[in-house]
């Protein structure tokens, strides 16, 4: 039975902007829409929200119809499963009719449209992003969902098992919505059925895999429910090697500690990578991107060797790596120091390119081939050569030194 006594009134989306118009296109001649989901889930709980899906009883080309009728964009982005995209003022709503699965094969289903908001909501995954909230912000839940939502707790929709045999992402969406929003330990059916199925891990994409590990990796309650997984003996099958749990909360620690936005990459870094070869197989197991991987092999380059109170060293490290590579490796080198989020000598070197910005080498080709250089190969060399001798020497300036680097350099060309 749907729960009409919770209004949704202090959201202002609902009620201003593209939304209300166009719920009034789709609230006319017998049919209904509600926004449903995630939107109405972080309203109840105070969160932002980032982005609007509404459901609707009118057929996917009805819904075009009535859009393109009233000016907006449309996009039919997954009309045989139901789904229109409408664009009002750049803003995308995702509208997807009513449906009712009547087989499923993994992530694809085989649906029927319908009328019935029930059957919809029972095919969704967890109880609190089945709920629905009307135009006039009466707020619907069939399943359960708002005293889950009171509660913070993540429960699927019926028989855990099957919602999961349905799509095997199930497993990590799971959890990684109790690390965004659950309170106190995992709900045991869940729990149990996601060791039951999780050979189902086995079977998704890659992409599919990394985009909801980084999601996981930054919510605030990622350490817990990572450690939940662990102990489930479902992380390792994500990532395919020892987790440092230790470690991913030390940086969590540091993150807040010097004020810095919380971030997946460094915290994939700080759980599960120790050594440059972690982060190949990371790359491999979750597709990740280049610059992904890059600061990963950074991290296992360097992690083990950043240390407080050589900063000639250190000034070395950041003119190499970059700000961001530099202060991931920091960051994960003190995360596994021992040393606490407190420790001066371990922020004074975090935060060494706040004060210390690297200067550009300042020799050029031209210092080498009027000292004889030939171009090329032997250019080349001696460039590079001089810049490891400038880097070594702390970055000098002085003119009498560059001569120096450049001389000494040109000589062994």
């Amino acid at each position: 039975m749907t729960r009409e006594a919770v209004r949704l009134v202090d959201a202002p989306w609902l009620r201003q902007g593209p939304l209300p118009q166009l719920m009034a296109i789709l609230n006319c001649d017998g049919e209904e829409a509600r926004a449903v989901g995630g939107a109405v889930r972080n309203a109840l709980l105070g969160e932002p929200v980032h982005e609007i899906d509404v459901a609707t009883t009118a057929r996917p080309e009805e819904v075009a119809r009535r859009a393109k009728a009233a000016g907006f964009k449309v996009v039919p982005t997954g009309i045989e499963h139901g789904t229109v995209t409408v664009v009002i003022d750049g803003l995308p709503f995702e509208i997807t009719t009513l449906r009712q699965d009547v087989e499923t094969f993994g992530r694809r289903a085989n649906v029927v449209f319908g009328r019935d908001w029930q059957a919809d909501a029972k095919r969704r995954d967890f109880t609190f992003n089945a709920l629905s909230v009307s135009a006039d912000g009466t707020v619907h839940d069939y399943v359960g969902g708002l005293d889950d939502l009171s509660k913070r707790r993540v429960r699927f929709i019926g028989e855990a098992r099957r919602r999961i045999v349905e799509d095997y992402l199930r497993i990590l969406r799971f959890f990684r919505f109790h690390a965004a929003y659950g309170h106190g330990e995992p709900d045991r059916e869940a729990i149990l059925a996601c060791i039951a199925e999780r050979h189902g891990l086995s079977r998704l994409s890659r992409e599919r895999l990394r985009a909801e590990m980084l999601k996981l990796l930054g919510a605030r309650g990622a350490v817990p429910a990572l450690t939940a997984m662990s102990d489930a003996g479902l992380l390792t099958e994500v990532l395919g090697g020892i987790a440092q749990l230790a470690s991913l909360e030390a940086v969590t620690e540091i993150e807040g500690a010097l004020g810095l936005d919380t971030d997946p990459v460094r915290r994939l870094g700080a759980l599960a990578v120790m050594i440059a070869e972690d982060a190949a197989r990371l790359r491999d197991r979750l597709r990740l991107t280049k610059a992904e991987y890059e600061r990963l092999t950074a991290m296992g380059d360097h992690g083990r060797r950043c240390s407080p109170g050589h900063m000639p060293a250190a000034r070395g490290w950041l003119y190499t790596l970059g700000p961001e590579r530099f202060t991931d490796s920091v960051v994960v080198a003190w995360s596994r120091s021992g040393a606490g989020a407190g420790d001066g000598d371990w922020r004074d070197l975090a935060t060494l390119a706040e004060r210390w910005p690297a200067p550009t080498f300042p020799l050029k080709a031209a210092d080498f081939t009027r000292r004889g250089v030939a171009r090329g190969p032997a250019l080349g060399a001696a460039l590079r050569a001089a810049e490891r001798a400038w880097i070594a020497a702390d970055f000098p300036l002085d003119a009498g030194e560059l001569d120096r680097i450049a001389d000494a350099a040109a000589g062994a060309a």
